[in-house]
C-alpha cells in the first residue's frame, strides 16, 4: 500500500514561500505601474519648455521607501518622483505630480480600509484590530483604534447627508417600518432608531430613512413621514409594520390612502405570549394555518377555528388576531409572489441583528449620534446584498392600480364587477 507522509514543517515553509512570491509579484507589478504612470505624465508634457528650451517636466529619482499595507500583505515601494517646474497661471503655485495609483498620503489600500469598519460593525473591538490583522497583513501600520474614531465621524456626516437627500426621483410602492432599540453607553435613555425600507417600482429594496425617534411615538413617526413627504416621496401602496400604534396613527395622518399590513412575526410572538406554554404549540400551528392559507376565505375560516379553540379561556390572545384581522390579511389583495414579503418586516429585523451583536460587544455606542451612524452604515452595507422581491415586474402593476384576486391579476376588473352586479 502506498503511504503519503506529511511534513508539517515543509507545509509551513511552502506557505511562507508562497506568501513571499505573492508579495514580490505584487511589488513588481506595482512598481511597473508607477513607472508607467510617471512615464505617461512626462510624455504628455514633453512640449513644455522654458525660455532656454529646457524641459519643464522631467524625472527626479525616487522617493524614500515606504510600506503599503495591502490584501497581499505589506509591500515596500519606491515611488518615482517628478520635477515639475511649471507654474499654475491662476494660483501662481508650482504644479505637482500626484500619483493616482498610490497618493502621497496612502499607507494602506482601499480594500484594507474597508476591512476596518466592517470588523468594527460586526462586533470586533477596535483595540483588537492591530493584533488580529498584523499577522495577516505583515504590519500593524494604519490599523489603530484612532482610525475607527475618524471613521465614525465620517459616518455621522454621511448619515446627515442621507437624511437630507431629495426623493423626487424614486417611487416606493411597498415600505417596511420598524423601531430598533439599543443601548447608548454614555446615556441612560436607549436609542430608538426609526427605520423605513422601501421597494421601488423595479422591485429593488432600498433604505428609505433612518432617524432617532422617541420610543416609537406617534409624533416621532409623524415627523419622519412628513419629512419624507416634504422631500418628494409619494404615498406607498402598502406599509408593513408591527402593532406599534405610533406608526399607524402617523401613517393615517400623512398618507391615509396607504394600505396597512401587520407583521405576522411580531403578531404571532405577541399572541403566544398571552397564552400558557402548554397550549402554545397548538396555537402556533393554528396561527401558521391562518398566515399560510391559500386565500382570504380560507384564512378567515382558520381565524374562526382559532377563536373557537381559545376564545373562552384566553380572550385577550384571540383578540390580538381577531381585532387586527383586516391588516393581517391585507397581503391577499396583492400578487401571490409578494405575499412572503408583505407578511413580515424581516428586511429590517434580519439586518439589525448585526446591530445588536455590535452593541452587545461594545456595551452600546458612546452617543446617540454615533449609534445612529453605526446603524446607518450597517444597513447601508447590508443593502448591497439585498435581492429584489419575487416577480419584480409585478411591482409596477401594483403601482398602476392593477387588481388581484387570490394573488392572480384580474385583467378586466370592471367587466367582472358588472357581471357580479347583474
Amino acid at each position: 500500500m502506498l503511504t503519503v507522509v506529511t511534513d508539517d514543517n515543509a507545509h509551513a515553509d511552502m506557505a511562507a514561500g508562497l506568501d513571499e512570491i505573492v508579495r514580490e509579484g505584487a511589488r513588481r507589478m506595482l512598481a511597473a505601474a508607477l513607472e508607467t504612470e510617471v512615464a505617461g505624465y512626462i510624455e504628455a508634457l514633453v512640449g513644455e519648455l522654458d525660455d532656454e528650451g529646457h524641459r519643464l517636466v522631467v524625472r527626479n529619482g525616487h522617493a524614500e521607501t515606504r510600506t503599503i499595507t495591502t490584501a497581499a500583505g505589506g509591500i515596500e515601494i519606491e515611488a518615482p518622483r517628478v520635477d515639475d517646474r511649471r507654474v499654475d497661471d491662476e494660483t501662481g503655485q508650482r504644479c505637482r505630480f500626484r500619483s493616482a495609483i498610490v497618493p502621497p498620503w496612502c499607507r494602506k489600500s482601499p480594500k484594507v480600509a474597508e476591512v476596518l469598519p466592517l470588523m468594527y460593525l460586526h462586533g470586533m473591538s477596535s483595540g483588537d484590530f492591530a493584533p488580529a490583522l498584523e499577522e495577516f497583513f505583515g504590519s500593524a501600520a494604519g490599523l489603530s483604534a484612532s482610525v475607527i474614531t475618524r471613521l465614525t465621524k465620517q459616518w455621522q456626516a454621511d448619515q446627515r447627508d442621507f437624511a437630507e437627500r431629495r426623493l423626487d426621483d424614486r417611487d416606493y410602492v411597498y415600505i417596511w417600518a420598524d423601531g430598533i432599540h439599543f443601548n447608548v453607553r454614555l446615556e441612560e435613555a436607549r436609542l430608538c432608531a426609526l427605520v423605513v425600507v422601501g421597494v421601488r417600482a423595479d422591485g429593488t429594496k432600498e433604505l428609505v430613512a433612518i432617524t432617532d425617534g422617541h420610543r416609537e411615538s406617534t409624533d416621532s413617526w409623524a415627523d419622519l413621514l412628513r419629512d419624507l413627504k416634504c422631500r418628494g416621496m409619494g404615498a406607498p401602496m402598502v406599509a408593513v409594520g408591527d402593532g406599534a400604534l405610533g406608526f399607524w396613527a402617523a401613517l393615517r395622518t400623512v398618507w391615509p390612502e396607504t394600505t396597512e399590513a401587520r407583521c405576522w412575526v411580531h403578531k404571532v410572538a405577541n399572541c403566544l405570549n398571552a397564552l400558557p406554554k402548554s397550549v402554545q404549540p397548538t396555537a402556533k400551528r393554528m396561527l401558521g394555518e391562518i398566515r399560510d392559507a391559500e386565500d382570504r376565505e380560507h384564512a378567515v375560516r382558520a381565524i374562526d377555528a382559532f377563536a373557537g379553540e381559545f376564545a373562552v379561556k384566553w380572550p385577550k390572545a384571540v383578540a390580538k388576531i381577531v381585532d387586527d384581522a383586516v391588516p393581517l390579511l391585507a397581503f391577499y389583495d396583492f400578487p401571490a409572489e409578494h405575499w412572503i414579503h408583505l407578511r413580515t418586516t424581516n428586511p429590517i429585523e434580519s439586518t439589525f441583528a448585526t446591530v445588536r451583536l455590535r452593541t452587545k460587544v461594545t456595551k452600546g455606542p458612546g452617543s446617540r449620534a454615533a449609534g445612529l451612524a453605526m446603524a446607518f452604515k450597517l444597513i447601508e452595507a447590508a443593502e448591497q446584498r439585498w435581492r429584489s422581491v419575487n416577480a419584480p415586474h409585478l411591482v409596477a402593476l401594483v403601482r398602476a392600480g392593477a387588481k388581484f384576486d387570490k394573488g392572480v391579476i384580474v385583467e378586466r376588473p370592471n367587466e367582472q364587477n358588472q357581471e357580479a352586479a347583474a
